[in-house]
Formats: C-alpha cells, sequence, structure tokens
C-alpha cells in the first residue's frame, strides 16, 4: 500500500518545504530524533532525520538526496549556552531531542581537550542551566532563547564546523527505508523541492511563510528572515554533500568508503 505520510521535524528549520503541501500527503512532525524510528518503523515514507542517526542505520535506510537541514557558518539554532565560555563549564546539560548536536558538541569538546560531565535532560533552558553550567539547545527553542537571552549565548555549532572545516553543516538529511519505493520517493520529493523554490522565489510566498514562523516561536518577521536566507537551507548541493561526507567519517565514524557509496547512490 502507498505510504503517503511524510514525516517533518517539528520546528520552523523546514516550514519552506512544508508550507501548502498538496492535500494527497499526511504529515508527521516530531521531534528529529523520534523521526528516525519513525522511518526504521516505515510509519512515514521519508523524513528529516539527524545525520548522525543515519550513520548509525546505514544498513536499513538510505537517502534520499538534494533536500536537508544545512547550514553554512551560523545555524542560530543550535547554540551552547552558559554564563560562561566552554572550557569553564563542569558540565553539559544535553537535549534529548536530537543525537547530530550532541555529536557535534563532543566532537568540539574532544577537539579541544575538554570533557565536562555530560548530562541528559529536558531541553528547557532555565532548568538545565539550573542544574548545569552548560546547556545545548536545538530548533526553535534555540532561536527563542538566543532571542531572550542572547549574552548566554556561548557557541553556535553550524559557525564552529564551518570554521574548523570551511564546510557547510549537514545536521539533517532526507532518508527512507531501503525496502520504500522509489516512484513514491520522487513523487515527494519532487513536490518538496517545488515548495522550497516557489519559496526562494516568490516574494509573496517567502512572506507569508516568514510570518507564519515568526508567529509561531514568538520572534520578529526579520529575524526569521535572516534565519532563512543566511542561516539554514533545505539543499543539499555539492559542498553540502562534502561537509555530509566529512561529519559522517571524521564525527560518526563511520567507513569513509561506505559513506561515500551512500552518498554517490543518490548523486549519480
Amino acid at each position: 500500500m502507498w505510504n503517503r505520510t511524510i514525516g517533518r521535524v517539528a520546528f520552523t528549520n523546514c516550514d519552506p518545504l512544508y508550507h501548502n503541501l498538496s492535500e494527497k500527503w499526511r504529515i508527521l512532525p516530531a521531534p528529529p530524533s523520534w523521526l528516525t524510528g519513525h522511518v526504521l518503523r516505515r510509519d512515514c515514507l521519508m523524513a528529516p532525520i539527524p545525520s548522525a542517526d543515519f550513520a548509525k542505520h546505514s544498513d536499513i535506510l538510505r537517502l534520499v538526496g538534494d533536500l536537508g537541514i544545512v547550514s553554512m557558518g551560523h545555524v542560530g539554532s543550535v547554540l551552547l549556552f552558559g554564563d560562561r565560555p566552554p572550557d569553564h563549564m563542569r558540565d553539559i546539560a544535553f537535549p534529548t531531542d536530537s543525537s547530530t548536536s550532541k555529536r557535534l558538541l563532543r566532537w568540539y569538546l574532544d577537539k579541544r581537550g575538554l570533557d565536562p560531565r555530560a548530562i541528559d535532560l529536558g531541553p528547557d533552558l532555565g532548568s538545565m542551566l539550573q542544574q548545569c553550567d552548560g546547556a545545548l539547545l536545538i530548533g526553535d527553542r534555540a532561536l527563542r532563547a538566543a532571542s531572550e537571552h542572547p549574552s548566554l549565548v556561548q557557541l553556535d555549532l553550524g559557525a564552529e564546523w564551518t570554521r574548523s572545516t570551511g564546510l557547510p553543516m549537514v545536521f539533517g538529511i532526507f532518508a527512507t527505508h531501503k525496502s520504500s519505493n522509489n516512484q513514491d520517493i520522487l513523487e515527494a520529493k519532487t513536490e518538496l523541492i517545488s515548495n522550497y523554490r516557489a519559496f526562494i522565489n516568490d516574494n509573496n510566498r517567502r512572506e507569508e511563510v516568514v510570518r507564519i514562523a515568526a508567529d509561531k516561536i514568538g520572534l520578529t518577521p526579520s529575524r526569521m528572515d535572516q534565519y532563512f536566507r543566511s542561516e539554514v537551507s533545505n539543499i543539499l548541493d555539492d559542498q553540502s554533500v562534502e561537509g555530509l561526507a566529512r561529519f559522517l567519517v571524521d564525527v560518526c565514524g563511520m567507513d569513509a568508503g561506505a559513506a561515500l557509496g551512500c552518498i554517490q547512490s543518490v548523486t549519480s
């Protein structure tokens, strides 16, 4: 039976893709790490999942290609908060809703020889900082917290990745179960890409998406417009694919040949 359900991250970073998606598709919103389980169980045809989760399940899942959650430099929504710099943090609260951000922060700390105690907590900045010196937040919560407490932002992980590698950071990739029908995947992907192109090229559509996103999380339209213009993208270009391969191998420990094979299967 044709699966008409497409997963989506329950953050604004995918709004341009899903805005006014045709009614033949059902949408399953969930935190990034939850979507991995949905794809593995085939609850949905495909979904954006954490890149780190794809490395873990690449024997069962395959990349859809062309789509992702990408930053080139500052991402604005994957941030380390605290009242002191990372090298003075004795413990850091890690959120429970993303595996890529936790892997990336651990990579950053390891590079600097830092080993603060990691504590998994629910993604609430106030309670996280009551218990720990640092707090990692992602998505809309990070955007909102940065707006409300700019002095507490200690690190933008997208910016740090690009500063260190010169490459985009691919936080999420669209994945599907290897048993999925190729024609169904192509149809869904084509509509999502068409939506994104309309967002880029149609000012009225852009303004509508930006306004809805701003209202949803309580930020100004100008801040959300900046976010979509210069911080987050939903298209995997050649540089992004290179950044993804680097992350899968260097940070997630995926075999280089296996990573290249997964990527080439959708880019060739």
